[in-house]
């Protein structure tokens, strides 16, 4: 029963916080982002952050940065607009399963690419 709520509140963050990121935050450090899932605890205090770069690549030091300002900035904003006691501290990761997933699916297709020509064994 608790754990729809824990579901639930970490949607609802995962909504409010990408559209905070893309309309109220204005650092020129922090490049478009994709938010892959959110993570809530039980207790809602804390809320892992899942994140890739849109087109990928490495994550810089400045983005880290960026994103670490908007958390405590934007912590108290979403709390609010989501109606909770206590705004969960956010806590940004970098998505590096995504990425896994989507480079063993290119080689998978490359597999099956070049087994086309050959025809059906």
């Amino acid at each position: 029963m608790g754990g729809y709520r824990v579901e639930r509140v970490a949607e609802m963050i995962h909504r409010e916080l990408a559209q905070r990121l893309l309309v109220e935050v204005k650092d020129p450090r922090l490049v478009p982002i994709s938010i892959t899932q959110v993570q809530v605890t039980r207790d809602l205090s804390r809320a892992t952050v899942d994140f890739m770069p849109l087109g990928g690549g490495e994550v810089s030091e400045d983005l880290r940065q960026a994103l670490d300002d908007a958390a405590r900035t934007l912590r108290g904003p979403i709390g609010r607009a989501l109606r909770l006691h206590h705004s969960p501290e956010l806590v940004f990761r970098h998505d590096t399963h995504t990425e896994e997933a989507f480079r063993v699916t290119r080689i998978l297709e490359e597999l099956a690419a070049a087994q086309e020509p050959g025809g059906e064994e």
